[in-house]
């Protein structure tokens, strides 16, 4: 696995703020999302904690869980099928 879940959820908090629970869903999606293959079929390389990391930088200011749903949401323009990564709730 490309993605270390604890490295990537200490890493969201320290880059992004928001809860601890809001991090852990992020986590889960991207993982859930690594282990897909897809991000890797379309982008031609593995997802792994940095790529996470340099892609919700660059989205606008906001919570880890506004920005990964940035995120995806320009995913799933540009490829399709990234709308059920997206996150609808968690729990803080």
């Amino acid at each position: 696995m490309f993605i270390d879940p604890d490295r990537l959820e200490r890493r969201l908090c320290e880059e992004f703020g928001g809860t601890d629970g809001e991090a852990r869903v992020v986590v889960r999606q991207a993982v859930d999302l690594a282990d897909s293959g897809a991000y890797a079929d379309d982008v031609g390389v593995p997802l792994t904690t940095a790529i996470v990391v340099q892609e919700l930088s660059d989205a606008p200011d906001g919570t880890p869980s506004e920005r990964w749903n940035w995120w995806i949401g320009s995913l799933e323009v540009a490829y399709g099928e990234y709308g059920q990564f997206g996150i609808r709730q968690f729990r803080k």
